[in-house]
Protein backbone atom coordinates (compact mmCIF):
# COMPACT_ATOMS: atom_id res chain seq x y z
CA UNK A 1 0.00 0.00 0.00
CA UNK A 2 0.85 3.65 -0.83
CA UNK A 3 0.20 6.28 0.74
CA UNK A 4 1.05 10.23 -0.35
CA UNK A 5 0.42 13.17 2.50
CA UNK A 6 1.01 16.85 2.58
CA UNK A 7 4.26 17.10 4.40
CA UNK A 8 2.85 19.80 6.19
CA UNK A 9 -0.31 18.07 8.34
CA UNK A 10 1.25 18.25 11.30
CA UNK A 11 1.62 15.15 13.83
CA UNK A 12 0.97 12.50 10.94
CA UNK A 13 5.11 11.87 10.51
CA UNK A 14 5.79 8.57 11.32
CA UNK A 15 1.89 7.07 11.98
CA UNK A 16 1.71 5.46 8.93
CA UNK A 17 5.05 3.78 8.38
CA UNK A 18 4.76 0.59 9.76
CA UNK A 19 1.86 -0.17 7.69
CA UNK A 20 2.57 1.46 4.08
CA UNK A 21 4.90 2.86 1.71
CA UNK A 22 4.75 6.61 2.11
CA UNK A 23 6.03 10.03 0.41
CA UNK A 24 5.45 13.50 1.76
CA UNK A 25 5.15 16.27 -0.33
CA UNK A 26 4.05 19.56 -0.02
CA UNK A 27 0.70 19.75 -0.80
CA UNK A 28 0.96 22.29 -4.37
CA UNK A 29 3.60 20.24 -5.29
CA UNK A 30 1.51 16.93 -5.56
CA UNK A 31 1.15 15.80 -9.00
CA UNK A 32 -0.38 13.38 -11.08
CA UNK A 33 2.98 11.22 -11.55
CA UNK A 34 3.71 11.08 -7.67
CA UNK A 35 -0.09 9.48 -7.62
CA UNK A 36 -0.18 7.51 -10.08
CA UNK A 37 0.63 4.32 -8.28
CA UNK A 38 -0.71 5.52 -5.06
CA UNK A 39 -3.51 4.23 -2.76
CA UNK A 40 -4.94 6.76 -0.89
CA UNK A 41 -4.32 10.44 -0.25
CA UNK A 42 -3.81 12.63 2.65
CA UNK A 43 -4.21 16.12 1.84
CA UNK A 44 -5.38 19.85 2.73
CA UNK A 45 -6.93 22.55 0.41
CA UNK A 46 -3.39 23.23 -1.26
CA UNK A 47 -3.79 19.98 -3.58
CA UNK A 48 -6.39 20.34 -6.45
CA UNK A 49 -7.82 16.75 -6.73
CA UNK A 50 -9.08 17.61 -10.19
CA UNK A 51 -9.95 14.72 -13.10
CA UNK A 52 -6.51 15.47 -14.95
CA UNK A 53 -4.66 14.85 -11.80
CA UNK A 54 -6.45 11.58 -10.52
CA UNK A 55 -7.22 10.36 -13.77
CA UNK A 56 -5.12 6.50 -14.56
CA UNK A 57 -4.06 6.25 -10.75
CA UNK A 58 -4.95 3.83 -8.82
CA UNK A 59 -6.01 6.31 -5.72
CA UNK A 60 -9.30 4.60 -4.10
CA UNK A 61 -9.01 7.22 -0.97
CA UNK A 62 -9.00 11.02 -0.60
CA UNK A 63 -9.09 12.32 3.38
CA UNK A 64 -8.82 15.72 4.01
CA UNK A 65 -7.39 17.38 6.51
CA UNK A 66 -10.42 20.29 6.17
CA UNK A 67 -13.18 21.21 6.22
CA UNK A 68 -14.20 21.83 2.88
CA UNK A 69 -14.02 19.51 -0.17
CA UNK A 70 -13.71 22.61 -2.55
CA UNK A 71 -10.79 21.44 -4.34
CA UNK A 72 -11.87 18.34 -4.85
CA UNK A 73 -13.62 17.13 -7.97
CA UNK A 74 -16.43 15.26 -6.06
CA UNK A 75 -18.28 14.75 -9.27
CA UNK A 76 -15.26 12.49 -10.98
CA UNK A 77 -14.67 10.68 -7.45
CA UNK A 78 -18.26 9.58 -7.10
CA UNK A 79 -17.87 8.37 -11.18
CA UNK A 80 -14.80 6.65 -10.37
CA UNK A 81 -15.68 5.15 -7.14
CA UNK A 82 -12.96 7.04 -5.09
CA UNK A 83 -14.22 7.65 -1.24
CA UNK A 84 -13.37 11.11 -0.07
CA UNK A 85 -13.45 12.01 3.75
CA UNK A 86 -12.84 15.04 5.46
CA UNK A 87 -12.56 16.96 8.59
CA UNK A 88 -15.75 18.34 9.72
CA UNK A 89 -15.94 19.99 12.96
CA UNK A 90 -13.01 20.08 13.90
CA UNK A 91 -12.00 23.55 13.66
CA UNK A 92 -15.32 24.62 15.10
CA UNK A 93 -13.97 25.42 18.43
CA UNK A 94 -11.01 27.11 17.02
CA UNK A 95 -13.06 29.59 14.85
CA UNK A 96 -15.50 29.94 17.60
CA UNK A 97 -12.48 31.51 20.28
CA UNK A 98 -11.62 33.88 16.67
CA UNK A 99 -15.28 35.53 15.90
CA UNK A 100 -14.93 35.85 19.89
CA UNK A 101 -11.56 37.64 20.34
CA UNK A 102 -12.35 39.62 17.02
CA UNK A 103 -15.66 41.02 18.28
CA UNK A 104 -14.50 41.87 21.46
CA UNK A 105 -11.32 43.32 20.07
CA UNK A 106 -12.85 45.39 17.91
CA UNK A 107 -15.60 46.84 19.77
CA UNK A 108 -13.24 48.01 22.13
CA UNK A 109 -11.12 50.15 19.82
CA UNK A 110 -14.08 51.57 18.19
CA UNK A 111 -16.07 51.91 21.14
CA UNK A 112 -18.98 49.54 19.91
CA UNK A 113 -21.07 48.58 23.10
CA UNK A 114 -22.28 44.84 22.88
CA UNK A 115 -24.72 44.85 25.52
CA UNK A 116 -28.24 44.28 24.08
CA UNK A 117 -26.71 43.01 20.77
CA UNK A 118 -28.32 41.02 18.45
CA UNK A 119 -25.77 38.06 17.01
CA UNK A 120 -27.06 36.67 13.34
CA UNK A 121 -25.38 33.44 12.69
CA UNK A 122 -26.05 32.63 8.84
CA UNK A 123 -25.41 28.68 8.69
CA UNK A 124 -25.75 26.36 11.84
CA UNK A 125 -23.40 23.50 11.00
CA UNK A 126 -20.60 22.50 13.39
CA UNK A 127 -18.71 26.29 13.19
CA UNK A 128 -21.91 27.98 13.30
CA UNK A 129 -23.49 25.84 16.03
CA UNK A 130 -20.40 26.66 18.34
CA UNK A 131 -20.50 30.24 17.45
CA UNK A 132 -24.36 30.10 18.85
CA UNK A 133 -23.83 28.37 21.83
CA UNK A 134 -20.89 30.44 23.08
CA UNK A 135 -23.02 33.97 21.75
CA UNK A 136 -26.08 32.76 24.29
CA UNK A 137 -23.49 32.36 27.15
CA UNK A 138 -22.39 35.91 26.60
CA UNK A 139 -25.81 37.25 26.56
CA UNK A 140 -26.70 37.95 23.39
CA UNK A 141 -29.97 37.71 21.03
CA UNK A 142 -29.50 34.85 18.85
CA UNK A 143 -30.70 35.36 15.12
CA UNK A 144 -30.81 31.84 13.33
CA UNK A 145 -30.61 30.88 9.77
CA UNK A 146 -29.90 27.64 7.95
CA UNK A 147 -33.03 26.61 5.53
CA UNK A 148 -31.65 22.89 5.15
CA UNK A 149 -31.43 22.68 9.41
CA UNK A 150 -34.87 24.75 9.54
CA UNK A 151 -36.72 22.10 7.14
CA UNK A 152 -35.34 18.95 9.50
CA UNK A 153 -36.49 20.68 12.67
CA UNK A 154 -39.67 22.41 11.21
CA UNK A 155 -38.38 25.70 11.48
CA UNK A 156 -38.30 25.97 15.09
CA UNK A 157 -36.36 29.29 16.10
CA UNK A 158 -35.25 29.73 12.88
CA UNK A 159 -35.70 32.94 10.13
CA UNK A 160 -35.31 34.03 6.83
CA UNK A 161 -31.83 35.90 5.72
CA UNK A 162 -33.70 38.92 5.65
CA UNK A 163 -35.05 39.13 8.91
CA UNK A 164 -31.99 38.48 10.08
CA UNK A 165 -30.27 41.02 7.97
CA UNK A 166 -32.75 43.86 8.57
CA UNK A 167 -32.41 42.92 12.64
CA UNK A 168 -28.94 41.50 13.60
CA UNK A 169 -26.22 44.04 15.03
CA UNK A 170 -23.51 41.60 14.33
CA UNK A 171 -23.82 39.38 11.29
CA UNK A 172 -21.18 36.28 11.05
CA UNK A 173 -21.04 33.76 8.20
CA UNK A 174 -20.56 30.19 8.37
CA UNK A 175 -22.31 28.72 5.41
CA UNK A 176 -20.91 25.99 2.99
CA UNK A 177 -19.80 26.84 -0.43
CA UNK A 178 -21.77 25.70 -2.96
CA UNK A 179 -23.72 26.84 -6.50
CA UNK A 180 -26.74 28.25 -3.96
CA UNK A 181 -24.02 30.56 -1.35
CA UNK A 182 -21.32 31.55 -3.77
CA UNK A 183 -21.41 35.44 -3.72
CA UNK A 184 -24.40 35.63 -1.55
CA UNK A 185 -23.15 38.83 0.23
CA UNK A 186 -23.68 40.81 -2.26
CA UNK A 187 -25.02 44.69 -3.02
CA UNK A 188 -28.72 43.74 -1.87
CA UNK A 189 -27.12 41.43 1.10
CA UNK A 190 -25.65 44.35 2.70
CA UNK A 191 -28.15 47.24 1.60
CA UNK A 192 -30.59 45.07 4.14
CA UNK A 193 -28.34 45.33 6.72
CA UNK A 194 -29.00 48.15 9.22
CA UNK A 195 -26.02 51.19 9.76
CA UNK A 196 -23.43 50.03 12.24
CA UNK A 197 -23.70 46.56 11.43
CA UNK A 198 -20.61 44.01 12.31
CA UNK A 199 -20.34 41.78 9.50
CA UNK A 200 -17.85 38.69 10.19
CA UNK A 201 -16.56 35.83 7.49
CA UNK A 202 -14.26 33.46 8.86
CA UNK A 203 -16.11 30.75 6.17
CA UNK A 204 -14.97 30.96 2.91
CA UNK A 205 -13.88 34.13 0.78
CA UNK A 206 -16.47 33.01 -2.17
CA UNK A 207 -19.14 33.75 -0.01
CA UNK A 208 -18.83 37.51 -0.30
CA UNK A 209 -19.02 40.06 -3.82
CA UNK A 210 -16.01 41.87 -2.95
CA UNK A 211 -17.17 45.05 -4.58
CA UNK A 212 -20.10 44.97 -2.81
CA UNK A 213 -18.49 44.59 0.76
CA UNK A 214 -16.23 47.70 0.28
CA UNK A 215 -19.26 49.93 -1.04
CA UNK A 216 -20.95 48.82 2.07
CA UNK A 217 -18.08 49.45 4.52
CA UNK A 218 -18.66 52.88 5.49
CA UNK A 219 -21.87 52.48 6.30
CA UNK A 220 -21.10 48.94 8.67
CA UNK A 221 -20.07 49.44 12.26
CA UNK A 222 -16.47 47.26 11.85
CA UNK A 223 -16.07 44.62 9.33
CA UNK A 224 -13.72 41.08 10.10
CA UNK A 225 -11.82 38.92 7.55
CA UNK A 226 -10.60 35.87 7.67
CA UNK A 227 -11.60 33.98 4.11
CA UNK A 228 -10.84 35.78 0.94
CA UNK A 229 -11.42 35.74 -2.51
CA UNK A 230 -8.70 34.04 -4.78
CA UNK A 231 -6.42 33.26 -2.08
CA UNK A 232 -3.71 33.51 -1.41
CA UNK A 233 -4.06 36.22 -4.14
CA UNK A 234 -6.16 38.48 -1.83
CA UNK A 235 -7.18 42.24 -2.83
CA UNK A 236 -5.04 44.54 -1.09
CA UNK A 237 -7.36 47.79 -0.74
CA UNK A 238 -9.91 45.22 0.82
CA UNK A 239 -6.99 44.17 3.47
CA UNK A 240 -6.52 47.78 4.39
CA UNK A 241 -10.57 48.79 4.28
CA UNK A 242 -11.34 46.21 7.30
CA UNK A 243 -10.48 46.14 10.84
CA UNK A 244 -9.33 42.46 11.15
CA UNK A 245 -7.96 41.04 8.59
CA UNK A 246 -5.83 37.55 9.04
CA UNK A 247 -5.24 35.05 6.26
CA UNK A 248 -7.46 32.29 6.71
CA UNK A 249 -6.11 31.24 10.25
CA UNK A 250 -9.40 31.33 12.22
CA UNK A 251 -9.38 27.39 12.60
CA UNK A 252 -5.77 27.12 13.39
CA UNK A 253 -6.05 26.14 17.28
CA UNK A 254 -3.74 23.33 18.44
CA UNK A 255 -6.97 21.28 19.42
CA UNK A 256 -8.29 21.74 15.93
CA UNK A 257 -5.13 20.17 14.05
CA UNK A 258 -5.17 17.38 16.62
CA UNK A 259 -8.47 16.76 15.58
CA UNK A 260 -8.13 16.80 12.04
CA UNK A 261 -4.97 14.97 11.42
CA UNK A 262 -7.26 12.34 14.19
CA UNK A 263 -9.95 12.14 11.57
CA UNK A 264 -7.69 11.35 8.42
CA UNK A 265 -5.41 8.72 10.16
CA UNK A 266 -8.63 7.00 11.13
CA UNK A 267 -10.46 7.37 8.30
CA UNK A 268 -7.33 6.03 6.21
CA UNK A 269 -7.11 3.18 9.16
CA UNK A 270 -11.25 1.80 8.50
CA UNK A 271 -10.95 2.09 5.13
CA UNK A 272 -7.67 -0.22 5.43
CA UNK A 273 -8.42 -1.95 7.95
CA UNK A 274 -5.00 -0.86 10.10
CA UNK A 275 -6.84 -1.62 13.66
CA UNK A 276 -3.77 -0.76 15.74
CA UNK A 277 -4.79 3.22 14.14
CA UNK A 278 -8.52 3.06 14.40
CA UNK A 279 -8.38 5.00 17.91
CA UNK A 280 -5.29 7.44 17.19
CA UNK A 281 -5.13 10.54 18.44
CA UNK A 282 -1.96 13.16 18.26
CA UNK A 283 -1.24 13.65 22.11
CA UNK A 284 0.56 16.50 23.69
CA UNK A 285 2.63 16.64 26.85
CA UNK A 286 2.83 20.38 26.18
CA UNK A 287 0.64 21.98 29.16
CA UNK A 288 0.69 25.59 27.79
CA UNK A 289 -1.33 24.48 24.65
CA UNK A 290 -4.06 22.45 27.03
CA UNK A 291 -7.37 23.62 26.02
CA UNK A 292 -8.88 26.26 29.00
CA UNK A 293 -12.22 26.71 30.31
CA UNK A 294 -12.87 31.09 31.12
CA UNK A 295 -15.59 32.08 33.90
CA UNK A 296 -17.55 35.36 31.98
CA UNK A 297 -20.27 35.26 34.31
CA UNK A 298 -20.53 38.39 35.80
CA UNK A 299 -18.22 40.67 34.10
CA UNK A 300 -18.04 43.28 32.25
CA UNK A 301 -17.67 44.03 28.16
CA UNK A 302 -14.16 45.32 28.78
CA UNK A 303 -12.94 42.30 31.08
CA UNK A 304 -14.56 39.90 28.98
CA UNK A 305 -12.58 41.43 25.86
CA UNK A 306 -9.15 41.15 28.02
CA UNK A 307 -9.72 37.65 28.90
CA UNK A 308 -10.53 36.94 25.21
CA UNK A 309 -7.10 38.93 24.32
CA UNK A 310 -5.03 37.23 26.41
CA UNK A 311 -5.79 33.74 25.48
CA UNK A 312 -5.98 34.46 21.58
CA UNK A 313 -4.34 37.78 21.14
CA UNK A 314 -5.27 38.05 17.83
CA UNK A 315 -4.61 41.82 16.43
CA UNK A 316 -0.76 40.30 16.29
CA UNK A 317 -1.90 37.80 13.60
CA UNK A 318 -3.85 40.81 11.81
CA UNK A 319 -0.74 43.14 11.91
CA UNK A 320 1.48 40.27 10.59
CA UNK A 321 -0.85 40.03 7.63
CA UNK A 322 -0.87 43.86 7.01
CA UNK A 323 2.66 43.86 6.94
CA UNK A 324 2.92 41.32 3.80
CA UNK A 325 -0.56 40.70 2.44
CA UNK A 326 1.55 38.66 -0.17
CA UNK A 327 3.02 36.30 2.71
CA UNK A 328 -0.52 34.63 2.93
CA UNK A 329 0.80 30.98 2.33
CA UNK A 330 3.94 31.68 4.11
CA UNK A 331 1.94 33.26 7.46
CA UNK A 332 -0.53 30.02 7.73
CA UNK A 333 2.67 27.17 6.87
CA UNK A 334 4.49 28.99 9.83
CA UNK A 335 1.73 29.63 11.89
CA UNK A 336 2.15 29.05 15.74
CA UNK A 337 -0.96 26.88 16.75
CA UNK A 338 -2.90 28.75 19.94
CA UNK A 339 -4.69 26.59 22.47
CA UNK A 340 -8.48 26.87 22.20
CA UNK A 341 -10.87 28.32 25.01
CA UNK A 342 -14.49 27.50 25.69
CA UNK A 343 -16.32 29.64 28.15
CA UNK A 344 -18.91 28.86 30.97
Amino acid sequence: MKIVIDSLIPFIEGVFEPYAEVVYLKGEDIRHDDIADADALVIRSRTRCSASMLGGSSVKLISTATIGTGHIDMDYCSERGIFVSNASGANAGGVMNYVLSALYGVASRKSIRLDGCSFGIVGLGHVGSRVEAAARELGFKVLRYDPPRAEEEGGYDFCSLDYLLENANIVSLHLTLNDSTRGMADEAFFAKMRPGTVFINAASGELVVDPALKAAIPKLGAVIIDAWNNEPSVDKELVSMVDIATPHIAGYSYQGKQRSTATVVRTVARYFDIKPLLEFFPETEIKELEAVKLDVRGKSQGQIASLFQYNYPIFIDDFMFRIDPDGFVGLRENYSYRREFFID
